[in-house]
């Protein structure tokens, strides 16, 4: 597997080219076990061939937009995809409109379908990557997408921006606004139409890299990605529940493929059906490519509030 990187921002899933090139060799979930805890995501429309990461549903649950690095027919570098629900299928795959040709991924829609948020390393930006957000048109299109400006972007990269479902914060990672250690998870709370003051999520944030986060029964818990290094080592989905003031110990997310010796990430809930959550993986079996979308349950919540 070879991912080509188009700008140093690029890294993200280049690094990750060692840990999936293995686990093409060694996935572990079980032909005969997968069905009881996940299912593929869009079979041959939504998970192909290619490296799909990091899906999310319109709150009606009739559109779905994803990203891929290497799926041909964008507008260059890293590109957001769009299907629509016909039949109880995913179906008329394509590019989403507001691409260009830098890279633009890590897709999440509003609470309220108002807004598509995502990251691109666009010219105009603050550096790096930068955190956007495209208001949705009664089509399921999008309009002109906004830059959420210095508040939030540093010159350094943002990805994964997650919108709470009330709309009031956003949840994001960040490695150019100091931290624990290379790539952190923030919060930023919202004053009016703006998102800043970004503060560290409490409890979670260690010296490795810690990113692409959902907000669990609005903040708590929250399952996040974890890499003791990006480079070279693995990647896992993790839970931690909220203690009252922080999240405690964060535990491996209880599914068959998210083991350690591959690469599982990028998490999002699906406001249609808030019990079930999107992961970006790759499972013995059903498997289309290289990373795919899978569904699988949220995992039980515990925690208490006051984490957000």
């Amino acid at each position: 597997m070879t991912l080509q990187c188009h700008s140093p921002a690029a890294r993200r899933l280049h690094a990750m080219r060692l840990p999936l090139a293995a686990a093409l060799l060694c996935a572990c979930a079980s032909a005969g076990a997968w069905l009881a805890e996940f299912g593929i995501e869009g079979m041959g429309v939504v998970s192909t061939p290619h490296t799909e990461v990091r899906a999310t549903l319109s709150p009606d649950g009739q559109h779905i937009v994803w990203g891929s690095t290497d799926r041909p027919g964008g507008a260059g570098g890293w590109d957001l995809w769009q299907a629509t629900l016909r039949d109880k299928r995913w179906q008329d795959a394509r590019p989403v409109a507001l691409n260009s040709a830098a890279n633009d991924f890590d897709p999440a829609f509003s609470a309220d379908g108002r807004w598509l948020y995502f990251f691109s390393n666009r010219p105009g930006g603050q550096g790096g990557d930068d955190l956007y957000r495209a208001p949705v048109k009664p089509d399921g299109g999008f309009g002109k997408p906004q830059n959420l400006g210095p508040g939030i972007n540093s010159r350094g990269d943002e990805w994964a921006p997650t919108p709470s479902r009330d709309g009031k914060a956003l949840l994001f990672a960040s490695d150019g606004r100091g931290g624990a250690g290379r790539h952190d998870l923030f919060i930023a709370n919202r004053d009016g139409e703006v998102f800043g003051d970004p503060h560290p999520v409490p409890g979670v944030n260690t010296p490795h890299d810690d990113f692409d986060a959902a907000w669990l029964d609005d903040g708590r818990a929250i399952v996040f990605a974890r890499s003791d290094d990006a480079a070279s080592a693995p990647i896992r989905l993790l839970v931690a529940q909220c203690e009252g003031a922080r999240y405690g110990r964060a535990q491996p997310l209880a599914v068959s493929f998210n083991t350690g010796e591959s690469a599982t990430l990028a998490p999002v809930v699906d406001w249609n059906k808030p019990g079930e959550l999107l992961v970006s993986a790759m499972a013995k079996a059903p498997r289309a490519g290289k990373l795919d979308i899978y569904r699988t349950k949220v995992p039980a919540v515990t925690g208490q509030a006051g984490c957000r």
